[in-house]
């Protein structure tokens, strides 16, 4: 296996990215892999894990790159997919430079799934089922179809993304069946440093504004909201009680307001120091995913309502997406504000948590707003959707 650290960027590395090839980049750090020395899928990503020293020993290739599916139940249909590259690029940076824009070619036709009424329907009777099923949260989305005359440029459209959300994680991974999933995901799920411990998670949003007033006193109201903290402090309980086996401290600061360039967000950073070393980063991964920030609470209820809510199976839209070593150490991103490409067509998803005093309406728009974030990073403008 190649590896390299210098002299690139993070930047660099996105520019360099081709279909096929794993990015994970932020404007600080990046990891760009290629090449296939070994493929392993498996549904359980604990079998993952204990599958992965035996291969880093056999192969000589000590990361492994790839995406655990939204649904990691026994019996799903939809495997962890993990590569051993042949070539691996890392790159670090005190400079926040992007790759440049590029021109993308318009959809030729544009189908939301399910319609804005049948969402909204869906969120009514999500907040119904909250109480008759004991559920805290739970988080629908809806998806929006692309068709497009050509083959869509997978690599303009990560070189975008990167372009258009240089402070968050623009991630890239090949998919089994070809497809390839990308996405600028504002969400850490979690990363192991030695035995540091760091996990960012996100709920609760407001959309952004061009006027500065406006957005400003979005802002405001989000950091004022109850429902909204409600909704954080679900996902942070989740998250802080998952890693407290894991951790012989744990620090939890915030929530903090955070932004993309199209929404306000409530962000908390918890952190820790592992009792044991041989806990790996998708150990870590696999023990949180999927948090209530993509599922809900609890779990598996959360998920059996999302299957009877969603006209589409969510696959790896919602999942986690990231590298591990041999060391253990690793970095996992929640695999949100993505679109799954294939030839000619482009398929975006985009969510939102379901709580008591949800609003349809307001649930819909913030779907809509997600949307425009990624669209607006690609280069493309849909009204409508």
């Amino acid at each position: 296996m190649t590896t390299s650290t210098a002299p690139a960027t993070p930047a660099d590395l996105a520019a360099r990215y081709t279909r096929g090839d794993f990015l994970l980049a932020t404007a600080r750090h990046a990891l760009l892999a290629s090449g296939a020395a070994t493929t392993v899928t498996d549904t359980d990503p604990a079998r993952l894990s204990r599958a992965l020293p035996g291969l880093f020993a056999d192969s000589g290739v000590p990361v492994a790159v790839g995406v655990l599916p939204f649904d990691t139940s026994e019996g799903t249909g939809t495997p962890g997919h993990l590569v051993l590259p042949r070539v691996v690029l890392r790159a670090s940076s005190d400079h926040a430079a992007v790759p440049p824009r590029t021109a993308l070619p318009r959809p030729v036709k544009v189908t939301p799934v399910p319609e804005p009424e049948a969402h909204l329907a869906a969120v009514r009777a999500a907040v119904s089922a909250l109480s008759d099923r004991d559920l805290r949260k739970v988080v629908l989305a809806r998806a929006l179809d692309l068709d497009f005359a050509e083959a869509v440029p997978v690599d303009h459209v990560v070189r975008n993304l990167a372009n258009g959300n240089p402070r968050h994680t623009t991630y890239a991974v090949q998919l089994p069946g070809g497809r390839t999933l990308v996405g600028a995901t504002p969400e850490l799920l979690v990363s192991r440093t030695g035995g540091s411990v760091l996990s960012r998670p996100h709920a609760g949003s407001m959309p952004r504004s061009a006027d500065p007033a406006i957005d400003k006193a979005n802002g405001e109201t989000l950091l004022a909201s109850e429902k909204d903290h409600v909704e954080h402090a679900v996902v942070v309980e989740s998250v802080v009680e998952t890693l407290r086996p894991f951790c012989r401290t744990l620090d939890v600061r915030g929530p903090e307001l955070v932004s993309t360039p199209a929404i306000w967000h409530l962000s908390t950073t918890v952190t820790g120091e592992l009792i044991d070393q041989d806990v790996t980063a998708l150990d870590l991964a696999a023990a949180l995913h999927p948090t209530p920030a993509v599922c809900g609470t609890p779990t598996a209820a959360a998920r059996s309502l999302v299957g009877e809510l969603e006209p589409f199976d969510r696959a790896y839209y919602a999942g986690a997406v990231g590298w591990v070593d041999a060391a253990g150490d690793g970095e996992w991103a929640v695999g949100i504000r993505c679109a799954e490409i294939a030839d000619t067509s482009m398929r975006l998803y985009a969510g939102g948590g379901i709580v008591p005093a949800s609003d349809p309406r307001t649930e819909l728009d913030e779907t809509s707003a997600k949307f425009r974030t990624l669209l607006a990073a690609m280069g493309l403008e849909i009204r409508g959707s």
